[in-house]
């Protein structure tokens, strides 16, 4: 099957569905002697997340992983729903569909691994980072220039909103 055009889809984008491990993050784990593992996120892919809740683009996230660390972070930046310990993601998107009244065309999932792989064939603009797995790849309309947990969420984000118009639109309300 042949990819969509991605810039064409940016337009009509609501609504962005983030993966953490790979995507958020750079895979990589710091296992601690007390057992806890830490992630390191990259702050420009937190200020993008912040700057499209506060445009009115639907942010949400679906991981299998169970940090409350992370969650706390990515709430802290006003996502509504960060749902963690995900193992069926399909679910889980499908939920946020029926609650938010969403059109699945209009959603662009990030996932890095074969868990987003389901999820993924269901939306309208899959992405992914650079390194990801080859068949995330493969099933992907767009594939950021950017490794995952170094910026790869801003990239999509900066798409997605210069695109509408939204991009930088506070910085230059400021300067008319």
């Amino acid at each position: 099957m042949a990819k969509k055009n991605y810039k064409a889809l940016l337009n009509t984008i609501t609504t962005l569905i983030f993966d953490i491990d790979g995507v958020l993050t750079d895979s990589s784990l710091l296992v601690q002697t007390n057992g806890d593992l830490l992630r390191k996120m990259h702050t420009r892919d937190g200020y993008a997340l912040r700057a499209a809740v506060e445009a009115g683009l639907n942010i949400f996230i679906i991981s299998g992983g169970k940090n409350e660390g992370v969650r706390q972070r990515l709430k802290g930046l006003g996502i509504k729903e960060v749902i963690l310990g995900a193992h069926d993601k399909v679910q889980h998107f499908n939920r946020l569909l029926d609650t938010y009244d969403l059109d699945p065309n209009q959603v662009l999932y990030m996932g890095d691994d074969l868990p987003d792989f389901p999820v993924m064939k269901l939306v309208g603009l899959p992405c992914c980072p650079q390194d990801a797995a080859p068949e995330i790849k493969a099933i992907s309309d767009y594939i950021s220039h950017v490794n995952g947990g170094c910026g790869a969420v801003r990239d999509v984000i900066e798409q997605v909103m210069k695109v509408k118009g939204l991009w930088m639109s506070d910085f230059d309300a400021q300067n008319d």
